[in-house]
């Protein structure tokens, strides 16, 4: 019987749908929605008539629709994805508009004033849109007064609401607010205990979605009704139970968990909304972002996307992974609205945002496209849907050196330091600016050391100072490269002769070099890269031509090694131009990142440009925060900590400072840092260790996913974690760090 299968008054449990009722043709069509207003009535609508997009897993997506499209309009030249343009209020989403910079409020809600106030800070900043917490009726009545209140002082600034658990709350603040944000893994589903559910197939995870169609469609057919926008935002670390147990928590799951609600909005002929795929991992945020573009491509669809690395932290941390997450998606074309969370106030958080909206426009400029086509053509043959680090050969000892050359590069990523001979006049400074240990005056590796050195001049002999300090540090295994012109006039024993790629065939090595190097313009022939199969290396460092696209020219490098099987190690050099620290890491994270996501590269190099003075040690502490944010290399502690909104139980930034002064030296830690339960176990899917806000004035211990210790107060909770650290065996003390490393 038909009526079986239908949600009366939408009452019947989940259960009741059991997907093997469903008729097959239900199940694989896949249309354009025609519902109209009034054409449905929501109490009455039968699970089994709407029409889902067909399941991935079981293969019958790839049967109705083909396989899964690229994730961009084209490898070769940036060009924006194509997108419909979706409203929200006086702000317009999608390829035929400015990208949106947003922000999010850190107020209490029901602080209208204080609100407002922020709001207003944010808009006079240049941000287009702000989003605002919405946890209970309570702040759902406190935004419409936010909103007239704005409004009054004329301020047109779209507001959107962050919405959790709450849909009844959602219906009522879509008559205030122009946007709706909604996550998919708890609007309907915020079962939080992470059970392990048995799904066999794809027809029993799909019986199930009786109750989201409850919960969902009386907040679409509001927001159609009041030309509403609405974001379907997946975060990594909260699907969903059901989701999890079906899919995992992976990209695929982010991605099928949005396409559910998509379909939902779809069915009710509503279209005003973007999507998002947050997560504090950018490698995963990429991917996820790279998936879904390519399915909307697949299925035809064309909504807009809204990019962000959640909980990406505060200071240089928190840019870099935002640069990197963003940066690489932006450089491809894909991306309409950003926002850069940052543990900060919300008006810190223009600047970064702004930047990298720039830097997506330099992309698709007319310079910019001569640049991307005067790379010579490539079969770019990645493949977005997974991560694999590209496999290279790392340098060994042979018989009869002088000098350990194992210690050049580092197998989880490198940092080579560009340096001259005056910095080497002060050894005690320069040692430290590397990020030495020193011993009565002698250097030792460190956990953050710069594994080699390339010199851009070569002290003389008789410069006794900096000749021992160099003997010295190649004694603590740091290597020293040198460009083959500067060594053939000044040699020192056991360096690297550092010799252009184009002129390999005929350059002449000097008796002094221990090893070679080669580097490449990105000007190169095929046949002269393939030729690095042949060439007895330690490295490649790749330093693309003003002229050429970085980004293309790169790739186009990796893939000719890759089609000849060849594994030496590729460090990316890039010069930075004079400019202010705060931008520096987002400069490197939007030009290297995009590779190293990809597992195209085994390290960096950063130097300046002639007329930019970044200090040494600033440069080798960007290096590592770099390799770090693109989850190579682990050198200091790795902190989730989400950037505060009127649900936070605690003084976030204070807080988190005082976390990070006492446990930030411990690499291969991970400790999240969440001002409240919605950003707590599903967030932090990344972290050992978990500091949670569970009540006004109380703190929860997490070791993993798991509750340790709840109720602490405030003011004992950092010296709580802290004794957990220790408790889980991983705690070392500051000192205990130097020595670790030297094997």
């Amino acid at each position: 019987m038909r009526a079986a299968v239908c949600v009366l008054a939408l009452v019947l449990p989940a259960s009741a749908f059991v997907a093997r009722t469903l008729p097959s043709s239900t199940r694989r069509v896949h249309r354009a929605a025609a519902a109209k207003p009034g054409d449905v009535d929501c109490d009455e609508v039968c699970v089994a008539d709407l029409e889902w997009t067909p399941p991935v897993k079981s293969g019958e997506r790839d049967e109705v629709f083909g396989p899964l499209k690229d994730y961009c309009v084209d490898r070769r030249v940036v060009q924006r994805r194509p997108t419909r343009t979706v409203e929200c209020g006086p702000v317009k989403f999608g390829s035929e508009h400015p990208v949106v910079r947003q922000t999010m409020a850190t107020t209490d809600t029901k602080d209208v004033e204080g609100t407002i106030e922020q709001c207003i800070r944010c808009a006079d900043e240049g941000f287009d849109l702000v989003r605002i917490t919405v946890q209970g009726m309570k702040e759902a009545d406190a935004c419409a007064k936010i909103r007239q209140g704005l409004l009054d002082r004329g301020y047109d600034i779209p507001l959107c609401a962050d919405m959790h658990f709450q849909p009844k709350v959602a219906m009522k603040v879509a008559e205030a607010f122009e946007k709706i944000r909604i996550n998919p893994g708890n609007f309907a589903d915020g079962r939080k205990d992470f059970e392990e559910k048995i799904y066999e197939n794809d027809e029993d995870y799909v019986a199930e979605r009786g109750y989201l169609v409850e919960a969902f469609y009386p907040l679409v057919d509001k927001c159609k009704e009041l030309n509403r926008a609405m974001r379907i935002g997946t975060n990594h670390g909260s699907l969903s139970s059901r989701v999890l147990s079906f899919y995992g928590d992976t990209p695929r799951g982010m991605v099928e968990s949005a396409i559910e609600f998509a379909d939902m909005c779809r069915q009710r002929d509503y279209h005003n909304f973007v999507f998002s795929m947050k997560a504090s991992n950018p490698v995963v945020m990429v991917q996820a972002y790279r998936l879904l573009a390519a399915e909307q491509a697949r299925l035809g669809w064309d909504y807009p996307i809204h990019l962000g690395v959640t909980e990406a932290g505060e200071g240089e941390d928190g840019r870099m992974k935002s640069a990197i997450g963003i940066g690489t998606l932006l450089a491809d074309g894909i991306g309409d609205t950003v926002r850069v969370s940052l543990t900060e106030d919300p008006e810190y958080e223009y600047k970064p945002c702004a930047r990298l909206v720039s830097l997506a426009g330099e992309h698709l400029t007319p310079e910019s496209a001569k640049k991307q086509g005067a790379v010579a053509k490539f079969d770019d043959t990645r493949d977005f849907t997974k991560y694999g680090r590209r496999e290279s050969s790392l340098p060994e000892q042979r018989e009869g050196d002088a000098t350990d050359f194992r210690g050049l590069l580092h197998r989880d990523g490198s940092v080579i330091s560009s340096v001259n001979t005056e910095m080497l006049q002060s050894p005690d400074y320069f040692y430290k600016a590397i990020g030495c240990k020193t011993a009565v005056g002698m250097p030792f590796k460190d956990i953050a050391t710069s594994d080699s050195l390339l010199l851009t001049d070569v002290p003389p002999e008789s410069d006794k100072k900096a000749r021992t300090a160099i003997r010295r540090l190649q004694e603590s295994n740091v290597g020293m490269v040198v460009p083959l012109d500067l060594l053939k006039e000044t040699p020192i024993d056991n360096a690297v002769a550092l010799v252009p790629l184009a002129e390999a065939a005929t350059a002449e090595i000097p008796e002094c070099a221990g090893r070679v190097a080669y580097i490449a313009d990105g000007s190169e022939t095929d046949t002269q890269i393939a030729a690095l199969k042949d060439l007895d290396s330690v490295m490649l460092i790749s330093h693309p031509a003003e002229t050429l696209s970085r980004l293309h020219a790169s790739r186009r490098i990796f893939a000719i090694l890759k089609e000849h099987e060849i594994d030496i190690p590729v460090i990316h050099m890039m010069e930075a131009a004079k400019g202010e620290t705060t931008e520096m890491a987002l400069e490197v994270g939007a030009a290297v990142g995009p590779l190293l996501v990809d597992g195209l590269g085994d390290g960096v190099l950063l130097a300046n440009k002639p007329d930019a003075t970044f200090g040494l040690e600033f440069l080798r502490t960007t290096s590592f925060g770099l390799l770090q944010g693109c989850r190579m290399r682990n050198t200091k502690t790795e902190f989730v900590s989400c950037p505060s909104c009127g649900r936070t139980l605690f003084d976030l930034q204070e807080v988190t400072a005082q976390i990070s002064s006492r446990t930030g030296h411990l690499p291969g830690v991970a400790i999240a840092i969440m001002g409240c339960i919605v950003n707590g176990p599903g967030e932090m899917a990344d972290a050992d260790f978990g500091y949670v806000g569970g009540a006004p004035g109380k703190v929860d211990l997490y070791v993993g996913k798991e509750v340790i210790r709840r109720g602490i107060p405030n003011e004992e909770a950092c010296d709580g974690l802290i004794e957990l650290i220790k408790e889980y065996g991983m705690w070392k003390d500051p000192g205990e760090l130097g020595l670790v490393v030297l094997g």
